[in-house]
């Protein structure tokens, strides 16, 4: 598997909860940048502007459907990505039309990734979203009008003066709307936010944030979303596989400011900055080396779990007599199953990953 990310950092407004690296945009995405993109795909491409040919492309962001269609098209045309490849185009609600998704669809994007976030109007305002729970419905209406078979929506859970009816609300927004992949993430409040200078009020304590991602992880079940990893949910076979490949440790390539690399095991990334990015050939800085601890840490973010013969075949890494007995105890407090060889969390073990992962590397 080679994944291709694209990264589009520009953004009508910023959110207040997000700390990803953005550039304010109100006019759409200049072509320069997407001149900069090519560029940047030549200059990795095997021979001079042959095809990158990935098996997964992924415009991420930012607001990627900010691109027009035809600078998606010239993009995907660009990067050659394989027959059968998924590529995937994250969108806002508010930034769609039925004549733009027909667009992108027949662009060649065939997987649409809408941030719904909340079924909350009064909430998406608090959140600094710019669309409605309406918007939401009708995007994912138009998606299906266009021909996209594989939808996926973003919830974002314990949010201030969150309530069971709420997430509730959302997930069957999404589900009604024909979502074949949800992505449910609990808010996180980052230091270099609005939310992280001024804290919003009513925020659930961890408990309360804990038993609403045990709520969503059981009521998605109930409507036919399988967990396969800790924030991502599929009816069966719409499983994300761009993500999939950097769980596995597979190779994925990612341009654009701060976006991260990783080919024959080297980790790389460019630094933030677009004008820079627009106007001279990227300067990669290395990251090192892929690790048994990455490998580690990636596979139990997955319910298939970690291999304990895999990472003793391929990372020369064997548990010792401490390490399994960690995991047994685990296994005996409902946080984790080890069946064979393959240890997995239960997603109450997932919320503690962090802690166990500690222990175990």
């Amino acid at each position: 598997m080679f994944g291709l990310y694209l990264h589009i950092p520009y953004c009508a407004a910023k959110c207040r909860y997000c700390d990803f690296y953005s550039a304010a945009c109100r006019g759409g995405v200049p072509d320069a940048y997407v001149d900069a993109l090519c560029r940047e795909m030549d200059r990795f491409s095997p021979c001079g502007s042959t095809p990158l040919r990935p098996d997964t492309l992924y415009f991420g962001g930012g607001t990627p459907s900010l691109l027009t269609p035809a600078q998606t098209a010239r993009l995907i045309d660009a990067a050659g990505p394989v027959p059968g490849a998924e590529i995937t185009l994250e969108a806002n609600p508010e930034t769609v039309s039925p004549q733009t998704l027909a667009a992108y669809r027949q662009a060649g994007v065939n997987r649409i990734s809408f941030g719904v976030q909340s079924a909350s109007d009064v909430q998406l305002a608090r959140l600094g979203r710019r669309h409605t729970a309406a918007q939401s419905r009708l995007a994912l209406q138009w998606a299906r009008e266009a021909g996209f078979e594989n939808v996926s929506g973003d919830v974002m859970l314990a949010l201030p003066g969150y309530t069971l009816d709420e997430m509730n609300a959302t997930l069957e927004l999404l589900a009604e709307g024909g979502c074949t992949h949800i992505s449910s993430y609990l808010l996180k409040i980052e230091p270099n936010t609005v939310f992280g200078r001024k804290p919003p009020e009513n925020l659930p304590d961890d408990d309360a944030a804990a038993d609403f991602y045990l709520a969503a992880v059981e009521r998605l079940a109930q409507l036919g979303y399988a967990q396969y990893e800790i924030s991502n949910f599929a009816r069966p076979g719409f499983e994300g596989r761009h993500n999939r490949n950097y769980w596995e440790c597979g190779d994925y390539l990612g341009l654009g400011p701060t976006a991260h690399s990783c080919m024959g095991g080297r980790r790389f990334y460019t630094p933030a900055g677009t004008a820079a990015f627009c106007r001279t050939p990227a300067d990669y800085t290395d990251d090192g080396t892929c690790t048994a601890e990455d490998f580690v840490m990636l596979q139990l973010r997955l319910t298939s779990g970690l291999s304990l013969a895999r990472l003793r075949r391929e990372w020369g890494v064997e548990w010792d007599a401490k390490k399994r007995a960690f995991a047994a105890r685990l296994c005996q407090n409902g946080l984790a199953r080890l069946e064979g060889d393959v240890f997995s969390l239960t997603p109450r073990g997932m919320l503690v990953q962090n802690s166990i992962l500690v222990e175990l590397l």
